[in-house]
């Protein structure tokens, strides 16, 4: 029971999970306002979209990181470089790989257009994010970082 416990008062975890949550849940607005149309799967479980949970939740850890064991410790440097390489990540290769999907997308449905049979499942479009989501999700994270540290520290 003191392990459930330690757990759920992990301020880092706790805020790094709480951010990713609720960019989760942004997600689910956001991609109703951008497509007019309420899906909450499509946007709760994805991985792309407005804004990068990955994003908030490094950002919320590096945050919660800082706040606790300051901006020399070893925890600030790990969870910094972590931060930095999910950021990469989100706006370069994952975005990339999604507007690649897209034009192999577009040129299987052209290829296969007459012949629906052969056509594949297409590939999935959304799973990077834009440098603005990847922005949004790190502001996210900081402010949920900041604000956790109010509450458990």
């Amino acid at each position: 029971m003191e392990q459930i416990k330690a757990l759920f008062t992990n301020y880092l975890l706790m805020s790094a999970v709480a951010s990713w949550l609720l960019a989760q849940i942004m997600k689910v607005f956001t991609g109703m306002y951008k497509n007019r149309k309420f899906t909450v799967t499509e946007f709760l479980f994805s991985n792309g979209g407005m804004p990068s949970s990955h994003t908030a939740a490094v950002c919320a850890l590096a945050t919660a990181s800082i706040i606790k064991f300051g901006v020399s410790s070893f925890e600030c440097a790990i969870s910094c470089v972590f931060a930095i390489v999910v950021m990469m990540d989100a706006s370069g290769v994952r975005y990339e790989t999604g507007e690649q999907s897209k034009i192999l997308n577009k040129i299987t449905k052209e290829l296969f257009s007459g012949r629906p049979e052969e056509m594949n499942t297409a590939l999935k479009e959304i799973v990077g994010h834009t440098p603005f989501q990847v922005l949004m999700g790190a502001i996210l994270g900081i402010v949920m970082g900041i604000l956790f540290s109010l509450f458990m520290l």
